[in-house]
Order: C-alpha cells, then structure tokens, then sequence
C-alpha cells in the first residue's frame, strides 16, 4: 500500500517525506450554499418554495472556469481547500432520492481540484439549517417532516429570510445569524439533536424525527463518499477527509427558562424573542418584543415591537398532505398545533406557559443541561455516527471534529474518542468587525476570554490599540488551540473559518479603490493565525461570483476574497522573462559573510512593473471573470481587495518541526524557526510559498543560520509558484527573507473610530 499523502503524527501534518505540512487553505466556494438552476440568490424571491425541483449541477463554479479558479487559488498559495456542499445539493427531491449527476459532477471538480496538488476535505456545511429558514444546508422537505410551513415563517417571525423580505436591498446585516434563536431554528435542531428526549411522540416512518433526519443526512454523506471512493483516483490521493457537520447548534437542549433571554445569549438584533415569545408568535399570537441593534460597544437593545402575525401559524394545517414526500406520520404527532403544545409546555387556550424549563433537565435523568452537556452527550451522539458512516467507506479519512461555535469543546482526551486521526476544528470571526462592517484599529474586545470568565468586568475586555488588538486575536486564537489539546487531547488545530467583511464604511472601498480596512483586519486575522500555534486554517471564502452590489450573493454576506469588480494582485513578472530554475540561490557556506546572508542574485534583470504585468494578468489562467452589473459608484474604482494581506508568505513542508513563523506586512519581512533531529535531506528541503507580490526575484534577501538554500518559480501542480527550498542542518534553525517594503495609507473614518473609543471609556461596555 502506498504511503499516504497527508497523515496525522501526533499535533501535526506529515508529508510522505516526513516533514510537517501546515494547511493554507480556503473555503471552495460560497457559491455551493446556492443552487444554480434556479438561480437563486437570497435576494431574489421568485420561485422560491419550489425548493424540491432545484439543481446544483455547476457548483462550486462551472467545468470550464475550474481551472482558472484553481490556477488562482493555487498561485495566491493555497494548498488546502474546504469543499463546501450542502445536504440540499445531494436530496433535494425528497427522502432517499440522490441527485445523481450533482455527484458525478462534484468527482469531476474533485478531479481537477488533484491536478493542481490540493489537500481537499469535505464541509456538510449548513447555517441555521437551510435556506428556507435563512441561511443553507438542509432540503426543504425537512421543514415538511418536521411539521413546520416555511411559507409562514415571514408573518411569524420564525426565520427571517432575505428571499421573503419586502426590500432585501435593507435587509439587515448579519440579522441571518439570529436565526439561530427563532422558532424555526430551534425546532429543527432540537430536534435533529434531541428528538428522541424532547419528542418522543413526533414519529415518521416508525423512526423519531431525531433517527430519520439523522439518519438522512448520514446516509446522505455516506452515498458522496461511497461514490467518491468507487470513483478510484480521488481518495486520499485529493480527498483527505470530512468535517462532522458546519456549526452545530443546540437548539433548546439545555435551554434554562423558556421565558427569558440566557445569559449566555450574546448575539441579539433586530427583533429578540425569547423562546417563549418565539412559541407563541408561531402559533399566529401577537407579541410586543424587545428589539436590539449593534453599537460599537457590542449590543443594545433599542425599543420594542408589536410582531402580529394575524393569525397565521408556523405549523403544518391538520389537512396537510404527508403522502408528497411518500411518509407517514405517526397518528399521535397532530398536525395543525404546535408540537411543544402537545408536551405540555403551553396551554395554547389560555396562552399560559407551563413548563419552563422543559429543556433544562434530561427528561429521563432529571440532570441538568447546558452547553456543554449538550456537546458531550447529543453533539457526540451525532459525531460518532457520522464518523462510523464515513470511516466505513473511507478507513483512512482525516475527521475534522467541528464542536458549537466558541463552545467549550468535548472531554475526549484519553477515551475511545480519542482518535489519533482526528483534528480540532474550530471557527474564529473578530466579532465587532463582522458586526459593525468597520475595521477599528484604536480599540477591541477578547470574546472568548469574556465568554471563558477571564475577566472582573467587560470593561477589563478591552484592548486598545492597534499592538494590542493584534495580540489580542492571538491570544484568543492560542487560547482557542490550547482548550482543543486540553479537552480532546494531542491533535493538530485548523481553523476552519476566519475572516473579514469587504464592504466596510459602507462600501467606501468599492467607491474609492481604497481597501486600508480590510487589509489591516486581514493581516491582523493573518499575524493571529501565525503566531497561535495552529496547525493551518481555510479562510472563509472565495466566491466566484461576488460582485461590490450584493456581495456573496447570500444574506448581505460579502468575505469573499474575490470579486468580479476587483483587481487581481500582480503575481508574477514579465511574461517575456521566462522563469528560471534555481533564480536565486545561497553557497552552502554558513559564514554570515557568505551569500547565505546576502542579498540574493536573479539571472533575470528585466523589471517586474505595472506595465510587464498587464500581459500576464489578461491570460485566461488568472484573469478576472467578466465585469459584474454594480451601480457605477461601486465598481468604477477596482482594487487588489486586500490581497497583499491574505497574498503572502507560508512553510510549505518543514524538516522536523516549526517552532514560529511570521509575515511583517509593513516590513515584508518573513521569518521562520524550526527544530529537526536530522538535517534536510537532497529530495526533501524545508519547502516555502514566497509570493512574488512581496518577493520579486531580482529583490530578494535572505539570511539563514545555516544550509544552503535556493529560491525558483516552478511550474508544478498547475500554477507558476515561486518557493525557497532550504537544505538544512539538524537542531534549531532559523531564517528570514526581506521582500519588498509598500506604502501603506490609513484607512478612513478617525474621528469615527476616535468616537468610539471615547464612548468606550465614558460608557458601561457590553460584549457580543
């Protein structure tokens, strides 16, 4: 059997020559969440309940364009993609029926995805459940089975989905994520989680609607990987593993007092029901709710009010017709009232609330729930199935174990959990940055210490600025790595999403060219990823299609790294220069007064300008797709769209281990540390991604503390990458190469930011 091409030793990714591989990925692509016929954004709402005669044959792009967008990818430096598909892609037309050509076409991407050398692992990706409650993932006919009407959830407020907003140009920004605290949501994942506890009576087909949706959406995965494995050339050869599920969501499950908001709650916008609140608006009653914005010291409730729904109910009309989906309903589970009604938790008579706390004890142990309860038990109970389903086909598969968003992690360490082929998986976004679309250097908040019980008072949460905001992502990012290891034992960390939104200060980058913003928040999402000791990431996302009007075309949604109304960054030197083998190279002296620790010498002096790179930039390998229909004023001044900050240098594959690296933007300077028992052997150096953007070949200067080393641009794995290879002795070992130092201008909006901070120190400070 041939050695795999990625395996785990230990905290770390190991190449076939034994070296550690750090995963430099990104999230292929947002597109995927989107079926293509019909085509439908979330801001377009005609045709959309017709959710079981849909196609996402052509995601995440189409045949022809998969090879400029993974020749794109591949010179940007990634090696690593998270390959997004959801379960509505797979069973749209109803329980069991696969959509066959969607599979055989997803192999095809796959294949090519092999040519250009990717690491690929697979993301069930999902955001509160499916597009029909506002977000992705599931079909439509989950909500059927559930006994929920998507059609009613506008007038009830159990989703709030841009198709179904009256103007989804003002659809608020980052509302979709409340979602996760409406009745829509809440229903479907307590019980896709916890139906068996919570709903015994809810049976369809003799199953609990907890067994049936699970088993589904297994079965479902299950059927890709099968068909990926038959498929004979893509297994671990490009496919290397699968993620568990996009954040999982508890739902109800260990939810305190149904009659008030939990603390732990720290997202609030818009209207907030409590799940109280939440229930009775399904059931067609009027409520007055409390409605909250987000300011620049986290949220604040802003007023109230009056949600009337007229009646209208969430749930399914007794006279439903189960038999479209060729199911039948357990005749205890009534349709046509609400299902929590039905356990006692309301009177819907007289509107009283009866049991509270219905989902705060396990209704058989009569022990208390919470978050983490929830993760051991009903999040694990989950994981283990999935991962049983997978490895079944797939022995070999790396799982990428993905526990609720900032939640402490499973206690797996030292049990039978405890898979030495497992990798943590977290999420990190800067909150306030996501939130309030502006990059604000003067001040932040660590989260996830407020959320860890770090410190006395919020106040003490804030970090002012720009050096300690920074660290501030680091330490959090460290802190984050560090509870993996100590929950779930010795596995490598990636994390699986990060990223910045592109359409700050109300787009002024796309109005002016001027992306000072983003580029500050990408580096200081880049420096946090460096230096927490994380084993790589998948930056979310590359969007094929997004455009400076609506963005990724879901939701508001606009952190995609590409645009067709952005320029691409300048990679390479004149055309005519033909890149040449070996174009800078050291002596193998290590006197700090050889060439090891000069300036290095290119065999090509012609210039790299603006001018040598028009040529390069308009072939078909890596030029921008046809221009988008923006309004003018948001596309008529392109820019690089922050690239220089996510455009930059990486270990590639490291002889023994890193201990540090590094990238100063300001400076263009990379360094690098590592340690290794036994020096670099001929075939297999100390392998680095230096981008020619920062690292042009005849502007280079490289120092290391020993070895010899070579930098060439190289045609392998469908992409021009120019790398140093760096032939080394054992023990600790260092070098730093200097590229060329940019002019940076500052961003916008000072007085703003000065505001803020002065509100910060005048004003109670509230977290997200």
């Amino acid at each position: 059997m041939a050695p795999l091409r990625l395996r785990i030793e230990g905290r770390t990714f190991r190449d076939t020559e034994n070296r550690e591989v750090t995963l430099r990925g990104i999230n292929v692509a947002g597109d995927a969440k989107l079926p293509v016929f019909p085509d439908l954004p979330s801001h377009q709402p005609d045709g959309f309940y017709k959710g079981d005669n849909v196609s996402f044959v052509g995601r995440p792009f189409s045949i022809e364009e998969s090879h400029m967008h993974f020749t794109r990818l591949k010179r940007w430096g990634y090696n690593t993609l998270r390959y997004i598909f959801t379960w509505e892609a797979i069973e749209h037309a109803g329980p069991g029926k696969y959509d066959e050509e969607w599979v055989q076409y997803t192999i095809e991407v796959l294949r090519l995805a092999k040519d250009y050398g990717f690491y690929v692992f697979i993301d069930p990706h999902q955001d509160v459940w499916s597009r029909f409650t506002g977000g992705s993932g599931a079909p439509m006919w989950t909500i059927y089975a559930m006994g929920l009407n998507p059609e009613v959830f506008a007038a009830t407020q159990a989703a709030m989905v841009h198709n179904t907003y009256p103007d989804p140009s003002k659809f608020p920004k980052m509302i979709w994520s409340t979602n996760y605290t409406r009745l829509a949501c809440q229903v479907a994942f307590t019980l896709f989680f916890a139906g068996r506890d919570f709903a015994p009576k809810a049976i369809i087909d003799g199953k609990n609607i907890q067994d049936y949706l699970q088993e589904h959406f297994i079965a479902a995965c299950e059927h890709l990987a099968r068909r990926i494995h038959e498929a004979g050339d893509i297994e671990n050869d490009v496919v290397i593993g699968w993620e568990s599920v996009n954040e999982p969501n508890r739902g109800l499950v260990g939810w305190p007092d149904l009659s008030t908001i939990p603390g732990e709650q720290k997202l609030q916008k818009g209207t907030s029901p409590t799940a109280w609140q939440a229930i009775l608006l399904g059931s067609g009653r009027s409520v007055e709710v409390d409605t909250w914005d987000f300011g620049g010291l986290g949220p604040y409730k802003s007023g109230t009010e009056l949600v009337d729904p007229k009646g209208a109910s969430a749930w399914l009309p007794p006279n439903y017709d189960d038999s479209k989906y060729g199911w039948k309903r357990d005749p205890g589970w009534k349709l046509g009232e609400c299902l929590w009604a039905q356990y006692g938790i309301w009177d819907p008579k007289n509107d009283q609330l009866l049991k509270k706390d219905y989902f705060a004890r396990h209704p058989k142990s009569d022990k208390k729930m919470d978050y983490e309860y929830f993760t051991n038990h009903y999040f694990m109970d989950y994981y283990r199935k999935h991962r049983r389903a997978i490895k079944s086909i797939h022995d070999d598969a790396i799982m990428f174990c993905q526990p609720p968003v900032l939640e402490i992690p499973p206690s797996l360490k030292g049990t039978e959990d405890d898979d030495p082929n497992m990798v943590y998986a977290p999420h990190y976004y800067d909150g306030v940055t996501l939130m309030t679309k502006k990059w604000n250097r003067f001040w932040n908040v660590d989260v996830f210490g407020l959320l860890r019980g770090k410190y006395m008072s919020p106040a003490f949460a804030i970090k002012v600025g720009e050096g300690a905001i920074r660290n501030c992502f680091k330490d959090q990012l460290s802190a984050i790595r560090k509870e993996g290891i100590d929950y779930m034992g010795n596995h490598p960390c990636v994390f699986t999403e990060i990223g910045i939104p592109y359409d700050m200060d109300d787009k002024y980058a796309y109005k002016t060219g001027d992306y000072t913003s983003q580029t500050l928040a990408m580096d200081a999402n880049h420096f946090a990823l460096e230096g927490c000791g994380a084993n790589g990431f998948t930056l979310w996302v590359y969007m094929a299609t997004n455009d400076h009007q609506w963005g990724d075309l879901w939701n508001g949604e606009d952190l995609s790294i590409f645009s067709l109304d952005d320029t691409l960054l300048p990679l390479s030197p004149s055309e005519d220069s033909a890149p040449h083998k070996s174009a800078t190279a050291s002596s193998i002296s290590v006197d700090q007064t050889s060439p090891s620790y000069s300036k290095s010498r290119s065999t090509d002096s012609s210039p790299a300008s603006p001018i040598t790179l028009k040529h390069v930039l308009s072939t078909p390998s890596i030029s921008s797709q046809a221009r988008s229909n923006a309004p003018t004023d948001l596309s008529s001044k392109p820019g690089f769209r922050a690239a220089e900050a996510y455009v930059r240098p990486s270990p590639i594959a490291t002889v023994g281990n890193i201990t540090s690296y590094n990238f100063d933007l300001r400076n263009a300077m990379f360094t690098l540390t590592l340690t290794c028992q036994s020096a670099a052997t001929p075939s297999a150096p100390t392998e680095i991604f230096l981008p020619e953007f920062h690292f042009p070949r005849d502007n280079i200067e490289v120092q290391v503390s020993g070895g010899k080393w070579t930098i060439s641009v190289d045609d392998v794995d469908g992409g021009m990458i120019q790398k140093m290879r760096w032939w080394h002795g054992e023990g600790q070992q260092k070098c730093s190469v200097q590229g060329v130092r940019r002019p940076q201008r500052m961003g916008i909006g000072k007085e703003q930011e000065e505001g803020y901070l002065d509100q910060c120190q005048q004003s109670k400070c509230i977290s997200m």
